[in-house]
């Protein structure tokens, strides 16, 4: 009897082992498994991805937050009671630790209500492809406005931010462009921002385009061509004004009854918005000859005074 108790404890130490060993190997296994799929994830997570466009600016922070406090205080301190703290929070709250091709306009909502403000009637001024001209008219007249003159487009003018969903939630090195994927953190912006702006706009607006751009001076892909357009409201937009400007000795690829403007044309005549077209728009084109006085077109700008 004392054997067959002894065999029988046996037999359950044995079996209880077996089991322990069967349930570390399970546990093992398990580790082993989650291993290799978080390794998974880590293969094809954004992070890893090296995207085709500047990663996020340096001292991000730092740089919205000095605008954000330059616009309201030194520019336009009736501005003064906005928040620039809890306006870069919104900022960062709508990309930190989010995949940067994933971006919704729900994630940009509390920063544009944060940061919007009236724009003067008659103030206005959209461009296409005469960023440096139409902001350096902007700069010498006061009486104009563009989208990168509002609090929102100063901010973020030139300024490239996306996130990432690991640690530390914001990819430097790289962000994705809009070839890349379409809702990526700046790309929503500035549709946003440029929606915005267009719905503001009241009375007489501008708008600056280049006619020396082979391709056409208006294009339908563009952000005017496509988003702006289309939210200038009709009940508060009196007239559009075109303002054709040709680089100076630059190719004159289109004047105002060239193609692609007959087109921008149509296009706001059908939602019962007046247009002028204007080639070479002279106070602008005065600006151009600043910078170069000597060059031929700026002689004969001068001669016909």
């Amino acid at each position: 009897m004392p054997f067959q108790q002894g065999s029988a404890r046996t037999r359950q130490r044995t079996v209880l082992l077996v089991g322990i060993a069967v349930l570390l190997a399970a546990l093992v296994l398990a580790v082993v498994l989650a291993s290799l799929l978080t390794h998974g994830k880590h293969e094809v997570s954004p992070k890893m991805l090296k995207w085709k466009d500047r990663g996020t600016t340096k001292n991000l922070q730092e740089v919205i937050l000095g605008r954000c406090y330059n616009y309201i205080t030194a520019q336009y301190p009736e501005l003064g009671d906005k928040d620039c703290l809890k306006i870069w929070e919104s900022l960062k709250d709508a990309f930190i630790y989010k995949n940067p091709c994933n971006i919704t306009t729900e994630d940009y909502q509390p920063l544009m209500e944060l940061a919007s403000h009236p724009i003067p009637c008659n103030k206005s001024l959209f461009w296409s492809k005469t960023g440096d001209l139409v902001h350096r008219y902007t700069k010498s007249n006061q009486n104009f406005l563009t989208l990168e003159d509002t609090l929102l487009g100063y901010m973020a003018d030139r300024v490239s931010w996306c996130g990432d969903p690991s640690a530390p939630g914001i990819n430097y090195e790289s962000c994705p462009k809009r070839s890349e994927c379409e809702s990526n953190p700046g790309s929503v912006f500035w549709k946003m921002a440029s929606k915005m702006f267009a719905e503001a706009a009241c009375g007489v607006v501008q708008v600056m385009l280049n006619g020396s751009v082979e391709a056409g001076a208006f294009r339908s892909s563009s952000i005017f061509g496509s988003i702006e357009v289309f939210n200038l409201n009709p009940d508060k937009v009196s007239e559009v004004h075109i303002w054709l400007m040709h680089d100076l000795g630059g190719p004159q690829s289109e004047s105002c009854s060239g193609h692609s403007i007959k087109r921008l044309i149509s296009i706001l005549e059908e939602r019962n918005l007046k247009v002028i077209c204007e080639d070479n728009y002279r106070p602008v084109q005065l600006l151009q000859c600043v910078h170069n006085p000597d060059h031929t077109d700026c002689r004969l700008c001068t001669n016909s005074t």
